[in-house]
């Protein structure tokens, strides 16, 4: 279930938007440009708001399935990893309806998922659910990456 949450939200979502929209308003907009926006949108916005709600409601996931921890010590601080993730997550929702939020958005993810994936990337024994969130968090790292590069050209 995770790995399809996953490359529903981080991969085939936003490349499904974008090429809905660019499609429908006959290519309009870069493909850049759309890139931010729907990976702005799924890979933020739904993923995290997502992960947010499962932490504070289900933290032991975090800590079994991804982190591999058999002690219930680190669920408050999941718990409080999960409120930062509902709060980014809703600011990407959000930037579907209002577009001035994809670039500040855009840059603070690219920043957290780069870190969450070297801090992946150190771990020396990482679990399965824990190899998918490192290529996953430094694939949205390096996308963002590109958009603002891109925006900021």
């Amino acid at each position: 279930m995770y790995l399809a949450i996953v490359i529903l939200s981080m991969f085939l979502m936003p490349l499904i938007s974008m090429g809905i929209e660019h499609f429908h308003a006959h290519g309009a907009a870069s493909w850049m440009m759309l890139a931010g926006r729907w990976f702005v949108f799924w890979a933020v916005g739904v993923r995290l708001s997502g992960a947010g709600i499962r932490q504070n409601l289900q933290p032991q996931f975090t800590a079994r399935q991804i982190f591999r921890m058999k002690t219930d010590e680190a669920l408050p601080i999941i718990r409080e990893h999960g409120i930062g993730n509902f709060a980014l997550g809703t600011a990407g929702f959000v930037s579907l309806w209002v577009p001035g939020f994809i670039v500040p958005v855009a840059l603070i993810a690219a920043i957290a998922y780069g870190a969450w994936g070297v801090l992946h990337l150190a771990s020396k024994a990482r679990s399965l659910n824990e190899n998918i969130a490192l290529v996953s968090d430094f694939w949205l790292a390096a996308v963002l990456a590109a958009y603002l590069i891109r925006r900021w050209a």
